[in-house]
């Protein structure tokens, strides 16, 4: 029998009626339930533990987003809109996020829009953090049924959560723990053949085409001396150089100004010169370094309604280890190698540096 999935509806509440009652047709015919919580007031407690205890019981989160950013509640500080207060308490819960944002050229009643420069802006970055997860974009209303149609059926495949299956009755409670323990011996065991390889080869070259994209893609980054009046010393990184250095540093997560702080330390070509303490490398290209991270599978966006956070994610501590074993195993070699006398008429090479090592992939 197919899973069955509750899927936590998030929007502003007058302007997005009609589209919210749209999308939950749309869940129904997938065979799925909506979850809406039109009548729960999030400014009063009782209400706020209600949507808190709906949002981390759901499957999936989506936010339905257009021109409005919600209710200020004054028992959040009175500065982050409601639906960015439901999106952090889904971030928290380790809920799935999908965004259905509205078109930039898709017609809207003005009188449907914040016009307040202080929310307009809040709103914009609400959406900005949308796209870090799988998002689509909607013009009309007929446009946002087919795209939520397409965004829901290609997640939910790719990317199944839990769910529950209609039964007959209930598991006894030590058929559901013996059950529990079962799923998490054979994460532990698909985790450990990915990493080692093995016949199961699916998870290994899925894991080496994600190393081979961090080490064929580069992006441009620049850096703000103290003192300075402008970026200055441009230089170009790989992402596999990138990855290799933040992992350690996102084990206990890192907000977008740390990783900027760090980046802008350990890759200073002007060692003679120290970098500005506030975001030495620019904002929006470690948003976006973090954001492809984010796209892999890599890292995960968590916000505390203030600031963004990073975490590495379970498949990026896979990824990460794939890469250090075959270091390890290539040292090894290296080593072995080095011990055995060349033949007379041998022709040397020069050694690998280590910084060339880094930014290659390890042979398998």
């Amino acid at each position: 029998m197919p899973k069955k999935y509750h899927i936590f509806i998030s929007s502003t509440t007058d302007d997005l009626k009609t589209e919210r009652q749209a999308l939950c047709r749309v869940i129904f015919d997938l065979g799925h339930i909506p979850v809406c919580m039109d009548s729960v007031d999030i400014t009063e407690k009782t209400g706020w533990r209600i949507i808190k205890k709906n949002i981390a019981e759901s499957n999936y989160f989506v936010s339905l987003v257009a021109h409005r950013y919600g209710l200020l509640p004054e028992g959040f500080g009175g500065k982050t809109g409601s639906t960015e207060i439901e999106y952090a308490q889904a971030i928290k819960a380790h809920v799935p996020v999908l965004a259905l944002i509205i078109a930039d050229k898709a017609r809207w009643k003005a009188a449907k829009k914040d016009t307040e420069r202080k929310i307009t802006a809040a709103l914009n970055d609400f959406k900005e953090k949308l796209k870090g997860h799988p998002f689509s974009e909607w013009l009309n209303m007929q446009d946002l049924k087919q795209k939520a149609l397409e965004l829901f059926s290609r997640e939910l495949a790719l990317n199944p959560a839990g769910g529950w299956v209609p039964g007959p009755e209930q598991a006894a409670p030590e058929t559901a723990n013996a059950l529990s323990r079962l799923i998490a011996e054979n994460e532990d065991l698909r985790r450990q053949l990915a990493v080692r390889g093995g016949e199961h080869s699916r998870p290994q070259k899925r894991m080496r085409r994600t190393l081979e994209l961090l080490a064929a893609n580069r992006v441009s980054l620049s850096f703000f001396y103290t003192g300075g009046e402008n970026w200055e010393n441009t230089i170009e990184c790989r992402f596999l150089k990138l990855f290799k250095l933040l992992v350690p540093e996102l084990y206990l997560g890192k907000t977008t100004s740390d990783i900027s702080r760090f980046l802008g330390s350990v890759l200073n070509p002007d060692l003679s010169r120290a970098v500005r303490k506030d975001y030495p490398t620019p904002s929006n290209t470690i948003k976006k370094i973090m954001t492809d991270l984010h796209s892999l599978r890599l890292v995960q966006y968590i916000s505390n309604g203030i600031e963004e956070i990073w975490q590495i994610g379970d498949y990026g501590k896979e990824i990460y280890s794939l890469y250090r074993l075959r270091q390890f195993d290539r040292s090894a070699k290296t080593s072995a190698a080095a011990r055995v006398p060349a033949p007379e008429n041998a022709v040397s090479t020069p050694p690998v540096s280590p910084a060339s090592q880094d930014e290659t992939i390890p042979a398998e």
